[in-house]
């Protein structure tokens, strides 16, 4: 069963492995695969970006601002919906778990009282991580943004270390699977989700780990657009 945790207890989590020195089986060395990226790759949508990282990819689409269904109209800020499609079959208990920690991640990056009563949404074909396509996505239909944010997920094995970025496999065996949503301005944790067991200095250890490999993923992003802008100017 996936957990998350409220922004005050991470914030404290942060607070405490900030003070120590974090060492994870002896290495301080944090590796990530290889990243990839494609913008404005679908032409109906007002963003869209296609995230690939090793071996697994996935498509993000942003539609809006635009109207919004009475029922669903918020006074002062925009509503923000996610939805999230599995590569086969319907949507699970699974999928509607990520969908909550993907809009509160994004709730609290975009600027949504720019935009009152209006609707924006965010749709995934899902085929692994999602947190760093939808950041792009919303980058490229250039929505106000008070940070970006990326996504970090960091597997614990059977002997105690600490994997960032696992491959599928390596999840399987897994002892627990965290995900952080860090933020571009103070790398502070937004959103998490966690399975499995694991110790409150374990959870202090992925975070300050997930903090340190954010910088890698922010610094592809700014390469990303420069080379993309470098090409129109």
């Amino acid at each position: 069963m996936a957990k998350q945790y409220t922004s005050s207890f991470i914030d404290k989590l942060t607070y405490q492995s900030n003070r120590s020195v974090m060492e994870v089986c002896g290495s301080s060395n944090v590796t990530l695969r290889e990243f990839g990226c494609e913008q404005s790759l679908l032409s109906r949508p007002d963003g869209s970006a296609s995230f690939i990282q090793g071996d697994t990819s996935v498509l993000a689409a942003v539609y809006g601002p635009a109207e919004v269904k009475v029922s669903k109209e918020i006074y002062d800020r925009a509503t923000l919906e996610v939805l999230i499609q599995p590569k086969v079959g319907l949507p699970s208990v699974r999928e509607r778990s990520q969908e909550q920690c993907l809009r509160e991640s994004c709730e609290a990056s975009l600027l949504l009282s720019l935009h009152p009563r209006s609707s924006l949404t965010l749709i995934l074909q899902l085929l692994s991580s999602f947190l760093n396509a939808a950041c792009m996505a919303l980058m490229d239909a250039g929505l106000p943004m008070s940070c970006l944010f990326c996504g970090v997920t960091c597997a614990i094995d059977a002997d105690g270390c600490i994997i960032t970025d696992p491959t599928a496999a390596q999840e399987k065996k897994s002892r627990a699977l965290m995900t952080f949503a860090i933020d571009s301005a103070e790398h502070r944790v937004m959103t998490s989700s966690t399975k499995g067991s694991f110790s409150v200095h374990e959870l202090q250890q992925c975070i300050a780990v997930s903090q340190k490999a954010s910088e890698k993923i922010f610094q592809f992003y700014r390469d990303s657009v420069r080379r993309r802008y470098s090409k129109t100017l």
